[in-house]
Protein backbone atom coordinates (compact mmCIF):
# COMPACT_ATOMS: atom_id res chain seq x y z
CA UNK A 1 0.00 0.00 0.00
CA UNK A 2 1.29 3.46 -0.84
CA UNK A 3 2.28 5.74 1.96
CA UNK A 4 -0.54 7.88 3.27
CA UNK A 5 -0.10 11.41 4.53
CA UNK A 6 -2.39 12.42 7.37
CA UNK A 7 -2.36 16.01 8.62
CA UNK A 8 -3.78 16.97 12.01
CA UNK A 9 -4.50 20.65 12.58
CA UNK A 10 -4.72 22.20 15.98
CA UNK A 11 -4.04 25.39 17.87
CA UNK A 12 -0.39 24.21 18.20
CA UNK A 13 -0.72 22.41 21.53
CA UNK A 14 1.41 19.58 22.89
CA UNK A 15 -1.59 17.27 23.13
CA UNK A 16 -1.87 16.98 19.35
CA UNK A 17 1.81 16.02 19.11
CA UNK A 18 1.18 13.26 21.63
CA UNK A 19 -1.79 12.05 19.59
CA UNK A 20 0.42 11.96 16.47
CA UNK A 21 2.88 9.72 18.35
CA UNK A 22 0.03 7.41 19.43
CA UNK A 23 -1.26 7.26 15.83
CA UNK A 24 2.23 6.48 14.52
CA UNK A 25 2.53 3.62 17.05
CA UNK A 26 -0.87 2.26 15.96
CA UNK A 27 0.10 2.51 12.27
CA UNK A 28 3.35 0.63 12.93
CA UNK A 29 1.49 -2.12 14.84
CA UNK A 30 -0.96 -2.50 11.94
CA UNK A 31 1.70 -2.38 9.23
CA UNK A 32 0.31 0.86 7.77
CA UNK A 33 2.85 3.02 5.97
CA UNK A 34 1.73 6.52 6.91
CA UNK A 35 3.26 9.92 7.44
CA UNK A 36 1.30 11.50 10.26
CA UNK A 37 2.05 15.02 11.42
CA UNK A 38 0.46 17.93 13.22
CA UNK A 39 0.71 21.59 12.43
CA UNK A 40 -1.01 24.77 13.56
CA UNK A 41 -4.10 25.63 11.55
CA UNK A 42 -2.29 28.76 10.37
CA UNK A 43 0.28 26.60 8.50
CA UNK A 44 -2.24 24.28 6.79
CA UNK A 45 -2.19 26.07 3.42
CA UNK A 46 1.61 25.87 3.18
CA UNK A 47 1.63 22.17 4.09
CA UNK A 48 -1.02 21.36 1.48
CA UNK A 49 1.03 23.20 -1.14
CA UNK A 50 4.23 21.37 -0.15
CA UNK A 51 2.96 17.79 -0.15
CA UNK A 52 0.09 15.57 -1.22
CA UNK A 53 -2.18 15.17 1.81
CA UNK A 54 -4.56 12.20 1.93
CA UNK A 55 -6.77 13.47 4.75
CA UNK A 56 -7.05 16.36 7.17
CA UNK A 57 -8.23 15.96 10.74
CA UNK A 58 -9.06 18.94 12.93
CA UNK A 59 -8.55 18.90 16.67
CA UNK A 60 -11.80 19.46 18.58
CA UNK A 61 -10.44 22.80 19.83
CA UNK A 62 -10.43 24.14 16.25
CA UNK A 63 -13.65 22.47 15.07
CA UNK A 64 -15.12 25.96 14.59
CA UNK A 65 -12.70 26.31 11.64
CA UNK A 66 -14.23 23.40 9.70
CA UNK A 67 -15.99 25.75 7.26
CA UNK A 68 -12.70 27.53 6.50
CA UNK A 69 -10.96 24.19 6.01
CA UNK A 70 -13.67 22.96 3.64
CA UNK A 71 -12.58 25.79 1.34
CA UNK A 72 -8.86 25.06 1.90
CA UNK A 73 -9.14 21.38 0.89
CA UNK A 74 -11.28 22.02 -2.21
CA UNK A 75 -9.57 20.54 -5.25
CA UNK A 76 -6.28 19.95 -3.39
CA UNK A 77 -6.54 16.14 -3.29
CA UNK A 78 -5.67 13.43 -5.78
CA UNK A 79 -7.05 13.97 -9.28
CA UNK A 80 -8.29 17.43 -8.29
CA UNK A 81 -10.74 16.06 -5.74
CA UNK A 82 -11.29 17.55 -2.29
CA UNK A 83 -9.06 16.25 0.51
CA UNK A 84 -11.24 14.33 3.01
CA UNK A 85 -11.79 16.48 6.11
CA UNK A 86 -13.28 15.78 9.52
CA UNK A 87 -13.04 16.75 13.19
CA UNK A 88 -11.39 14.24 15.53
CA UNK A 89 -13.87 12.60 17.89
CA UNK A 90 -13.63 14.57 21.15
CA UNK A 91 -13.55 11.45 23.32
CA UNK A 92 -10.79 9.81 21.23
CA UNK A 93 -8.84 13.07 21.34
CA UNK A 94 -9.25 13.40 25.10
CA UNK A 95 -8.20 9.79 25.69
CA UNK A 96 -5.32 10.12 23.15
CA UNK A 97 -6.70 7.04 21.38
CA UNK A 98 -4.35 6.93 18.41
CA UNK A 99 -5.80 3.64 17.19
CA UNK A 100 -9.33 5.05 16.85
CA UNK A 101 -8.17 8.32 15.27
CA UNK A 102 -6.04 6.34 12.79
CA UNK A 103 -9.09 4.21 11.98
CA UNK A 104 -11.10 7.41 11.41
CA UNK A 105 -8.42 8.66 8.99
CA UNK A 106 -8.23 5.30 7.17
CA UNK A 107 -12.00 5.28 6.71
CA UNK A 108 -11.88 8.82 5.28
CA UNK A 109 -9.04 7.96 2.87
CA UNK A 110 -10.80 4.83 1.59
CA UNK A 111 -14.02 6.79 1.14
Amino acid sequence: MAEQTIMLNCSAGMSTSLLVTKMQEAAKEQGIDAEIFACPASEADDKMDQKEIDCVLLGPQVSYMKGDFENKVKGKGKDGKDIPLDVINMQDYGMMNGKNVLAQAEKMIKG
